[in-house]
């Protein structure tokens, strides 16, 4: 028993090493394990029913505005990639390639799908042909590879999972409006469905997709200050159309490039939520996502636990068939204490105790796993009382997630103001920039913090240049991150 004891408590505190905290939870979660392969995980069936969870909604979302899901090779031709200059610079460092293959060598190396533009590309160039045939929506949940030289469970591995959406329109008006409504899906999506506050706003030139006209991301705050990039949304212009020839008919009867956009999102979706919501017990999990949301405990001597137990799965089948994802611990060689424990660290958000002298009331006990709030309800109302702590458990995580954020976010006017905010605090730093990507670098070299995104709605707007001391051109957003 002290071993399992052990397996529950035992987590490295956020403050004295977050990242070695970050593994404890994610490992004592049981949400994965490493694979033999360097920089690839195995997702145990936690960690993955999160991503389905994710993708359930995510794909409810998509196919409300009209994109279908679709699916593209592995495998991707060299010569593609030549086709779009910039797009190879971007990723070549990343690439993995495939020059044999049953012993043979291959006449062209084939890359593992690092992204599918260049794929979606050659394909639509067949597929389109008139404005008839226009708008292509189509999204692609696969896995891709970039091989990374420093990685993190969810947050950064050598192959992870995603969504890559990848859409053609007649005119630049339609792509553009379709990349926006894209960015607005993602923060709605992570806002309302996570639990996560995120900052929506424009990448700088240097840190936009490789080969895209205007990149769009939305920002979140870990608890250790660092940012991760939770979502992007690219406008592309024509230059995939061009390199692909991707022409269409027009109504005018006149050949022209169609405009494309893509959009995606990953499994560091995961590890996002786990740095943003999780504290010294563990796991904290947002209720929508989480897969098991309600944990139903019966409490009580020996001579009472059939009577307990049995009340407790006529409760547990109420839960089921309201659609709550609900468990029942009734094992007898565990303390209720110890279970207590447990799913605290697993971050359930809901816990139900039911005893003896809850059954003569006809009452039960629900705890939330966010403030530890214990309330005694009603069992003829119980679906109702669960539902109602669900969404408070989720808008308590968001309050609290989005003050942390405002606790740590800074306003700065100086390259000093940055560099003392960074070695003595954590977080986020508002700062104007003067457009020139030579102040952009010197202020990540000498902070360590990048540019995040210039946000399109800052709570001041700076006038001078934290570099240079030139006017400034944008308000931007800098921060160490993942």
């Amino acid at each position: 028993m002290s071993k399992d004891k052990q397996f529950v408590t035992e987590i490295t505190p956020q403050a004295q090493d977050f990242s070695r905290w970050y593994i404890d939870v994610i490992k004592k979660a049981d949400l994965m394990d490493y694979s033999p392969v360097r920089g690839c995980i195995v997702f145990k069936p936690d960690g993955y029913e999160i991503w389905e969870h994710i993708q359930e909604e995510m794909n409810r979302r998509f196919k409300a505005t009209g994109h279908r899901n679709a699916y593209f090779p592995l495998f991707i031709p060299e010569s593609f990639f030549q086709k779009e200059k910039e797009h190879i610079e971007g990723f070549n460092p990343e690439l993995p390639w495939v020059t044999e293959a049953g012993g043979d060598k291959l006449e062209e190396r084939l890359a593992i799908r690092p992204t599918s533009e260049t794929m979606f590309g050659h394909m639509y160039s067949k597929w389109i042909q008139s404005y008839r045939d226009l708008p292509v929506l189509i999204n692609q949940w696969a896995n891709v590879v970039r091989w990374e030289k420093r990685t993190l469970p969810f947050i950064r591995t050598s192959e992870f999972l995603w969504q890559e959406g990848h859409t053609a329109h007649e005119e630049e008006t339609e792509a553009r409006e379709e990349t926006m409504r894209m960015l607005e899906i993602y923060r709605d999506f992570v806002e309302g469905y996570l639990a996560i506050p995120v900052i929506t706003g424009q990448k700088t030139p240097s840190e936009r997709f490789a080969g895209a006209v205007d990149t769009y991301s939305i920002e979140a705050m870990m608890k250790d200050g660092r940012a991760v990039q939770a979502g992007t949304s690219h406008y592309l212009g024509t230059k995939f159309a061009v390199a692909f020839d991707i022409q269409y008919l027009s109504r005018e009867n006149v050949l022209e490039y169609v405009h494309t956009t893509s959009w995606g999102t990953s499994t560091r979706l995961i590890g996002s939520l786990i740095m943003v919501h999780g504290d010294d017990r563990g796991l904290v999990l947002p209720p929508k996502v989480a897969p098991t949301q309600v944990i139903m405990i019966p409490i009580g001597p020996p001579k009472t636990r059939e009577a307990v137990i049995g009340r407790t799965d006529e409760l547990f089948q109420e839960l089921k068939s309201a659609g709550i994802r609900v468990r029942v611990d009734d094992r007898a060689d565990v303390t209720p204490g110890w279970k207590f424990n447990e799913y605290e660290m697993r971050g359930v958000p809901v816990r139900l105790e039911l005893g003896p002298r809850d059954m003569e009331n006809g009452v039960c006990v629900l705890v939330s796993r966010i403030t530890g709030e214990k309330k005694i309800v009603q069992q003829e109302n119980l679906v109702e009382e669960v539902n109602a702590m669900l969404e408070q458990v989720h808008t308590d995580m968001f309050e609290r997630a989005l003050k942390f954020r405002e606790d740590n976010f800074y306003s700065v006017d100086t390259l000093e103001e940055m560099k003392a905010s960074m070695e003595e605090k954590r977080g986020f730093a508002l700062a104007g920039w003067c457009g020139s990507e030579e102040c952009e670098t010197k202020v990540k070299e000498e902070t360590g913090a990048g540019s995040r995104n210039i946000p399109f709605n800052p709570s001041e707007v700076k006038e001078i240049c934290i570099c240079c001391g030139e006017p400034a051109k944008h308000t931007v957003v800098f921060a160490k991150a993942y």
